[in-house]
C-alpha cells in the first residue's frame, strides 16, 4: 500500500461521522486558508528582495507553500497539483483580502482560524474521536490532502 493511501485511511478513521465530515469540508479549508494569511502577513523584505519588488504574491506563505508542495509532491504528484492549486487560490484570496478589506489581514485571518478550529473541535467531540493530527503532526497536512482526494474520486482522477 503507498504511504499516501495509509495515511488517508488512517485520517479517515476518526472521520466517519457525517456531521463531522461536513464540519471538515468547512473548516480544513478555512484553516488552511487562515494559515496561509498568517503567514503573509509576516513581513517579508528579504522574500521581496528574492522573489520580486513589488509583487504582491512574494511573501512568507508563498515560501511556506513551496515547502509544503516538496511534502505533498513525496506522498502523491497529482495530489499535489490540487494542494498547489488550492494554495494559489488561497494566496490570491489573500491578496485580494488585504487590498480590500480595511482590517489588518493578520486579524482577519486570527479570527477565521479561531472559529474554524472551534468547529473542528466540534466536529470531533460529535464523532467521539480525538483529532489525528494529535496522534501525528503531520495528519494536519493530510487532513487537505484527505478532502481533496474525495473530489479527485469524484472527478475520476487517479490520485
Amino acid at each position: 500500500m503507498r504511504k499516501i493511501d495509509q495515511l488517508l485511511a488512517e485520517y479517515g478513521e476518526s472521520h466517519q461521522n457525517s456531521t463531522n465530515k461536513t464540519i471538515h469540508w468547512i473548516c480544513v479549508p478555512l484553516i488552511f486558508f487562515s494559515i496561509v494569511g498568517l503567514v503573509a502577513s509576516i513581513p517579508s523584505n528579504a522574500v521581496q528582495f528574492v522573489l520580486g519588488e513589488g509583487n504582491p504574491y512574494a511573501n512568507w506563505a508563498a515560501v511556506v507553500l513551496i515547502l509544503v508542495l516538496i511534502y505533498y509532491v513525496s506522498l502523491s504528484i497529482p495530489l499535489s497539483i490540487g494542494m498547489m492549486l488550492f494554495g494559489v487560490l488561497c494566496l490570491f484570496t489573500v491578496n485580494l483580502i488585504s487590498r480590500l478589506i480595511t482590517a489588518p489581514l493578520w486579524v482577519v485571518s486570527l479570527i477565521i482560524f479561531f472559529v474554524a478550529w472551534i468547529g473542528q473541535f466540534y466536529g470531533h467531540k460529535v464523532e467521539g474521536k480525538k483529532p489525528s493530527f494529535l496522534k501525528d503532526i503531520q495528519f494536519l497536512l493530510i487532513g487537505p490532502a484527505w478532502l481533496m482526494h474525495f473530489i479527485y474520486k469524484r472527478l475520476g482522477i487517479p490520485y
